[in-house]
């Protein structure tokens, strides 16, 4: 095989990673916009004081309940994560420095989302 071929099947062989990282990051919207309420909604609230106006009571009600799908979801995607990104490869004798690599890509329909959501 010449080094043109070579060079022309590692490059080819960089899309399959980059697409199977994007869609592992559909479905990781759902734990990424969990972590992203918690982290924008939840904490900021201060309830520590009865009179105290930043305090939302019904979302201080759900937020056990996101927070135990938060930890479930947010499983589930590390283990697809694990299987696809390290199990996979090593299994079919490709390199994991590609499919690790490209795993940057996960977040990109989630912040895809959040941009959509925040320009409307």
């Amino acid at each position: 095989m010449t080094m043109q071929a070579q060079k022309g099947r590692a490059r080819d062989a960089l899309w399959e990673p980059a697409l199977a990282n994007l869609a592992l990051g559909v479905p990781a919207v759902v734990p990424l916009s969990l972590a992203w309420w918690l982290l924008t909604e939840y904490l900021p609230m201060d309830c520590g004081l009865p009179e105290s106006a930043n305090c939302d009571y019904e979302t201080l009600d759900n937020g056990f309940v996101l927070t135990v799908l938060l930890v479930v979801t947010g499983l589930l995607s590390l283990t697809q994560v694990i299987v696809i990104d390290v199990a996979l490869p090593r299994w079919h004798g490709r390199r994991r420095a590609a499919w690790l690599g490209s795993a940057v890509l996960i977040p990109a329909p989630f912040l895809m989302c959040l941009a959509l959501a925040s320009a409307a």
